[in-house]
């Protein structure tokens, strides 16, 4: 059974961090390129951050840049996200994807992701 489960969403404060992990169950992260992807109320799903298969380079886009880490442990099959210095904006549900079109990945291509989790909230709020 191939799945990816999120956890770590929860409520924060301006300035705040969480950090999100993403555990892939039935498939190797040597093979599969891992994007976080989020969806505020509202709005369309946009991509945020991912990681590559190839050699495990990551990528992110301009509004989380400088504030979002993403990491992989391969070992244990887990694909994390560390959000620091959170704003309201970036309210919204956190989803892990994985894709085996991409060795190499961009945030900004939101499609061919084969599996997807079932999201975590992530409410940021004074």
């Amino acid at each position: 059974q191939k799945q990816l489960v999120e956890s770590g969403g929860g409520t924060v404060q301006p300035g705040g961090s969480l950090r999100l992990s993403c555990v892939a169950s039935g498939f190797s992260l040597d093979y599969y390129s891992i994007g976080w992807f989020r969806q505020a109320p509202g709005k369309e799903r946009e991509g945020v951050s991912c990681i590559s298969s190839s050699d495990g380079s990551t990528n992110y886009v301009d509004s989380v840049k400088g504030r979002f880490t993403i990491s992989r442990d391969t070992a244990k099959r887990t694909v994390f996200l560390q959000m620091n210095s959170l704003k309201p904006e970036d309210t919204a549900v956190y989803y892990c994807a994985a894709s085996s079109a991409f060795n190499v990945c961009s945030p900004y291509v939101t499609y061919e992701y084969d599996y997807w989790g079932q999201g975590t909230q992530v409410t940021v709020s004074s």
